[in-house]
């Protein structure tokens, strides 16, 4: 029986997690849990799977969950904060941990997991981005096991072979990785600077959290993706390239010197490849329906066009320059898709704001922890500046 830990269990990831885990209780038990700020719905989970041990990023609802296991005498630890998920991450009785929080705020849980030496699934690509020389390394020399859960990512990973010294032994030319072009793909330019929060996370194919989703619909998300993908499997930059696929059915093809390609097929169920790193090598029931090849539609590419998404050449332009790059990159997304979604600025915003950081803020050399997190700190204080320079305008 393994052991689990869930970062982020009332996120999508999370719930998509629980639920591979009902259908599969002879293999797995949930051995903590945690959220961000949504005690209610930890509590109904805690109900529900009897872990452990609960975590609760922010400490404001600790005496209304704590309250809610004694209502239900349920006799669960409780930790908070930062340390806390750390302990949850790295607790000797876990084998497997599913980094799921969203943000930057994944990247120290993400790491202790990794420095405890356990499989790590990784849903949370901006700890790869943030960190990723730093955390590759951690991977090595503690023998953990990375695990891509991002449903491109993991489909590569079913693509290459399962040994491999590098992509050109292995015979790889490219990785293409999809994406559907979010709900923008056709929208006409003169109109995305009225484009709405409820609109940008309105995705034509996948169900997602609201940071996500906008990410989609700039197409951040798949910049981000580049560059997980450059770590996770030692891509050069002109070894991946973004090939739009609206019907969201393949979800990454890896192709090879002979003229192969290889793809991975799906419905757009993030359970396929929870339940793929979670049982691997083996293979197990997720929940999700097979393909009715007789019925669906027929499956089209395009190139992505640049102008219509900045983001996702300003992304290519932060793993080119390298060092703390991808860092400032991502902590400016971070801080432009939080204020599109407090409507404080406008969709067509959030590029400018991304290409003002990557412009005007230094990059270091990202060997070590401190100076990733000043550099992601340094970001964040100069988006708000940015932000307060826009307001007196």
């Amino acid at each position: 029986m393994k052991q689990i830990s869930i970062l982020g269990s009332t996120g999508t990831i999370g719930v998509n997690t629980l639920d591979v885990v009902s259908r599969n209780p002879d293999q797995f038990q949930v051995y903590a849990l945690s959220a961000h700020r949504q005690h209610d719905k930890l509590l109904q989970q805690a109900i529900q799977y009897r872990p452990k041990v609960l975590a609760l990023a922010d400490a404001q609802g600790l005496d209304a969950l704590a309250q809610g296991l004694k209502a239900q005498a349920l006799e669960i630890d409780i930790v908070t904060g930062v340390a806390g998920l750390q302990q949850i991450a790295a607790a000797p009785e876990v084998d497997m941990v599913m980094a799921g929080i969203v943000g930057a705020a994944g990247l120290l849980p993400t790491l202790a997991a990794v420095q405890a030496g356990k499989r790590v699934l990784l849903a949370n690509k901006e700890a790869l981005v943030m960190s990723g020389q730093l955390l590759m390394d951690a991977v090595a020399e503690h023998k953990a096991l990375l695990l891509p859960i991002d449903s491109e990512h993991n489909a590569i990973f079913q693509c290459l072979p399962e040994k491999m010294a590098g992509l050109t032994q292995a015979g790889v030319k490219r990785i293409l990785l999809t994406a559907s072009g979010g709900p923008f793909r056709q929208r006409a330019l003169e109109t995305f600077a009225q484009i709405t929060p409820d609109e940008a996370c309105a995705h034509p194919n996948w169900v997602m959290g609201r940071k996500i989703s906008v990410d989609s619909a700039t197409m951040m998300n798949k910049g981000l993706e580049v560059i997980e993908a450059h770590w996770l499997f030692g891509a050069t930059q002109t070894q991946v390239e973004v090939v739009l696929h609206p019907q969201s059915l393949i979800h990454s093809m890896v192709e090879y010197c002979d003229g192969s390609v290889i793809a991975e097929l799906g419905h757009p169920d993030m359970r396929t490849p929870i339940a793929h790193a979670m049982a691997w090598p083996a293979r197990i029931d997720s929940g999700v329906s097979a393909l009715d090849f007789m019925s669906i539609q027929p499956l089209t590419f395009e190139a992505p066009d640049m102008a219509r998404f900045p983001c996702l050449q300003l992304a290519y332009d932060a793993l080119q320059a390298g060092g703390t790059m991808p860092t400032i990159l991502n902590a400016a997304n971070e801080m432009a898709v939080s204020a599109f979604l407090q409507q404080h600025i406008r969709f067509t915003d959030i590029p400018h704001l991304i290409q003002h950081c990557l412009q005007t803020l230094p990059s270091h050399t990202a060997d070590t922890l401190e100076q990733i997190l000043a550099d992601d700190l340094k970001t964040r204080r100069a988006a708000e500046r940015w932000f307060a320079a826009k307001d007196k305008l």
